[in-house]
């Protein structure tokens, strides 16, 4: 935990209610996001045993498996499943609207869908199933021995990328409620008891004349409000073991039918609190204004989903078992590419969170005392001299960084500035002298275009962290030397890999 989440959980520990932790959301949520949640049948890794799913609050669609021990009612419900989420994929792929990639003369127009899907989950354990239920479904086969429907493979594929974004924080087409709750408050509870939905938001939203304590510990009784899945209550698996023991040993098809319709019931009764709780959490992040970088990142997205949206189109393959050295090189750059940017741009979007790296030194707010517009200084060239204003800052925190580290602000994000000098006064505080180095729409010269220069008497935060930082160059595949092996090849399906176990 940071020192501001901390001291934030102090505070709501003392209070009795959660403490917000930023003042805007920092993920984009769909008008009609795809609720999903499972549960799996103890003691199995993946074998489904119901879901509730759907975009609308008051009409979840409840799946069930009577029988998760039958191999054929199991991909009956990825079949069912599939018809639901793939109807909501094709849904997004209406409207699309251009949008250029690439720089200078390799500049293209390409156009993305308007939409993409958002899946949204109870907890972490869900993009956990997610990604193992794409995993056992993505390479069945749709003919010979144990077919499946096509259908099946195609939930696979959608089902996996979803899990493979989910990794990347500046994507927001899967996403676990618990996370995104307790990303942007701070309860008075450990960060292992945040990841049970409905204690967190007791601690969130407490009931009228209770406080946060007192509802999170009536919330951990699992007989109002059971687990959130994929696990069940302990309890329950009892209940549930009797019910499928009289499902296999009826005597007939009317009694089988009776006993199943008590399993949907138990079912659903299990899920539906859950259910609940995920479209109460859903209103309250709606209720949070959305950050300035969240529309950027989920036209990313929305880039995402048209490119692979695409590639299946054109019978693309389905994601291989595992990656080979250079695709996972490049993904591990990716990701380290996409959490340093989130992070800058979170910084630069709430205060809250710029505070937080304040703490650490990689930031610093001052007050501008002084400006010099007319300054120049010596060029590359012989005899030239380039333009370099600077403006002074006073500050009464410790700046921690030193004389030439290169700085920005969110006030002015496409203004780079370098520090000249950093001194202390006798009073403690800090002054801060910055040349700036660029941001005057391409003026080589004062005065200063409106705006571009601070004023004295403005109060500018500055930064080490940079959203716009170029991402890490690697070379394409084709052009992996032959000390790395050389070009990947294309990966390509085999019956071992149709044949891999459920379990």
């Amino acid at each position: 935990m940071s020192v501001l989440s901390t001291v934030a959980a102090l505070a709501a520990s003392r209070t009795g209610r959660a403490e917000p932790l930023t003042t805007v959301r920092h993920q984009h949520l769909d008008e009609r996001p795809f609720v999903l949640v499972p549960l799996t049948l103890a003691g199995e890794a993946c074998a489904p045993l119901a879901a509730l799913a759907g975009t609308d609050p008051e009409h979840p669609t409840l799946l069930t498996v009577r029988q998760p021990r039958n191999r054929a009612e199991r991909f009956r419900f990825a079949e069912r499943l599939a018809a639901l989420l793939l109807a909501y994929i094709d849904g997004c792929r209406t409207d699309t609207e251009p949008f250029t990639v690439g720089r200078g003369k390799e500049k293209e127009e390409r156009l993305r869908f308007q939409r993409a899907p958002q899946l949204l989950v109870p907890n972490g354990e869900g993009i956990a199933y997610v990604r193992l239920l794409g995993r056992l479904t993505r390479l069945r086969a749709t003919e010979g021995p144990y077919a499946v429907a096509p259908s099946v493979p195609a939930l696979g594929k959608w089902l996996t990328w979803l899990a493979d974004l989910a990794e990347f924080p500046n994507s927001g087409v899967l996403l676990a409620m618990t996370r995104l709750l307790a990303a942007h408050w701070a309860t008075g509870q450990s960060p292992s008891e945040d990841s049970h939905l409905a204690s967190l938001l007791a601690w969130i939203d407490p009931p009228e004349g209770s406080d946060g304590a007192r509802a999170a510990r009536e919330a951990e009784d699992p007989a109002a409000w059971p687990p959130a899945g994929p696990s069940t209550d302990p309890v329950f698996d009892r209940t549930l073991h009797e019910l499928m023991t009289r499902y296999d040993e009826a005597s007939d098809d009317r009694g089988r039918e009776a006993v199943g319709r008590q399993i949907d019931r138990e079912l659903s009764g299990q899920m539906l609190p859950t259910w609940q709780l995920m479209w109460r959490g859903v209103e309250l992040l709606r209720d949070l204004p959305e950050g300035a970088h969240v529309p950027d990142r989920w036209a990313l997205d929305r880039r995402w989903f048209s490119e692979y949206a695409a590639y299946l189109d054109a019978d693309g393959r389905p994601q291989a078992r595992r990656d080979q050295a250079v695709r996972a090189a490049r993904r591990l750059a990716r990701l380290e590419d996409a959490v340093a940017r989130y992070e800058a741009e979170r910084a630069y979007d709430d205060p809250l969170v710029m505070a937080e790296y304040e703490l650490t030194g990689e930031a610093f707010t001052g007050t501008v005392t002084a400006r010099d517009e007319d300054r120049f200084v010596p060029g590359d060239r012989p005899g030239s001299q380039v333009w370099r204003p600077t403006i002074t800052l006073r500050t009464d925190a410790r700046v921690g960084l030193a004389v030439g580290t290169k700085v920005k602000s969110p006030a002015r994000p496409g203004q780079e500035a370098r520090l000249l000098e950093v001194r202390q006064e006798d009073d403690g505080g800090h002054t801060v002298v910055l040349q700036l180095e660029g941001g005057f729409e391409r003026k080589r010269k004062p005065p200063a275009p409106a705006g571009t220069l601070a004023e004295t008497g403005e109060e500018l935060t500055y930064t080490t962290l940079n959203p716009t930082a170029m991402p890490s160059a690697l070379p394409d595949e084709e052009d992996t030397p032959w000390t790395h092996g050389g070009p990947p090849q294309p990966y390509e399906p085999t019956d071992e890999d149709a044949e891999e176990t459920w379990e």
